[in-house]
Order: structure tokens, then sequence, then C-alpha cells
């Protein structure tokens, strides 16, 4: 990324109430560019300028980290490029990820730019959700999706890899805290309740995000699990 580029991150950082240290502000700089360079030969994104990559990407993966401690285990689900996982990681160091994506070019990209910042207790697995919860016995506190259009799809994915005290965060946009309320009901029936629904703004562009926390019933309010 160029100059200009590095200050608007910078910029939708500080909206976001985060800050960067060199070594993050050079990771992000490089997995952006080698976004855009595995782009070119592959169809990872259609999301393609530096503009777009930093706000729609970048800033919008971060939008979860008031949610999350800055320890523990997250599990992203359909994760494309690897977003919202690899920037996560890039600013929780000590949080252990695993990212999912059912293409296998994505994950193939993600372990290359892992491998490129040197991103430490990070896995990228080629696998379909349903299939996870029979090859995969790990339990994880946290399990985000940005994929999923039916949240009681999402859930059903989710729940079995879910420990007990764990929190299910959907990614959601404009009509996200609707979309939530609609799907109450089904979710219940499952054992999952809806704890919030954190409203963001996207820097730069305004855009609407809807953070829809969901855990199993009597797991607790998940205001506790701010930091």
């Amino acid at each position: 990324m160029n100059r200009d580029a590095l200050e608007l991150l910078i910029r939708c950082t500080e909206e976001l109430g985060l800050s960067l240290d060199s070594n993050q502000l050079e990771h992000f700089g490089v997995f952006a560019d080698e976004l855009k360079k595995w782009n070119r030969k592959i169809n990872l994104t259609a999301i393609r300028d530096d503009r777009d990559i930093i706000v729609k990407h970048f800033a919008d993966s971060l939008t979860l980290i008031g949610i999350l401690k800055k320890t523990g285990s997250l599990l992203d689900l359909g994760s494309g490029g690897g977003f919202p996982a690899i920037p996560l990681k890039i600013m929780l160091p000590r949080l252990s990820v695993v990212s999912v994506d059912a293409v296998e070019k994505k994950i193939l990209f993600q372990r290359h730019a892992a491998r490129l910042l040197k991103l430490h207790d990070f896995t990228a697995l080629h696998a379909r959700g349903e299939d996870l919860v029979k090859n995969h016995d790990v339990r994880f506190d946290y399990i985000v999706s940005r994929a999923f259009s039916d949240l009681p799809c999402f859930v059903s994915l989710a729940l079995p890899l879910l420990k007990g005290s764990g929190r299910i965060i959907a990614m959601k946009g404009k009509g996200g805290e609707g979309e939530a309320a609609a799907a109450s009901r089904a979710l219940d029936a499952v054992g999952v309740r809806i704890l919030h629904c954190f409203h963001r703004k996207l820097p730069v562009t305004g855009d609407d995000r809807y953070l829809v926390v969901m855990g199993k019933k009597g797991s607790g309010d998940a205001t506790a699990d701010i930091p």
C-alpha cells in the first residue's frame, strides 16, 4: 500500500478507537498487497482497490475488537480471503484463530499470507462448515462469520463447535437488527438466545454494521465479555 492508503488505514482504526503499532501497520500493508497480487490471478474477492480493502475488509473485520477478549480461541466460518480472521489475528496476536472456507484457493492464499506475516497459532482449513464437527473435536470461545445470510443456518453449524460459555457472532449489514429479531424464535428452539446486537458505523462510508452476539441459554450476558 502507498502512503495515502496507510494514512487511510490509520484514520479508520482511530475512528474505531484502535491504534496500530509499526509492526501491525506493516502487516496490514503486506496483506493488502498480497491480496491484490493474488486477486489478479484468482478471484479471491470482488473488492480490489486499497480504499475498499481498508474500509470494507480491514475496518469491517476490526469492528469485532471491542467484543473479543485478547486471548482464547476463535473460529471464522466462511472466511473467504481471510476476513475477519487475519485482521483479528494481526490485532490480537494471542488469540488462537482457525479460519475455514470451502473454496480451496482461498485457503491456500490464507496459508500463504499467514506464513508471510509469521502468524503463530493461526490455522486455515479447507472444509465445509457442516463437516467440521465430524473431524474437529476442538470447541471455541468465539465463532464468527460474515458469510451467512441466514442466522439459524449459521447457528446450526456453529453450535456443536461452541464452548458452553462461548459466543456466536454474526456480522451483518443494514437490516441486521431486524433480521436478528425475526430469527429469535427459531434460535430459541435450539437453545440459543440473542444476547446483544451491537451497532457500528464503518469509517469513511458510514455504512451500518450490526454484530449479533448469541449464546447458549444460561450462559450469561454478552456484555460481561466485553473488555
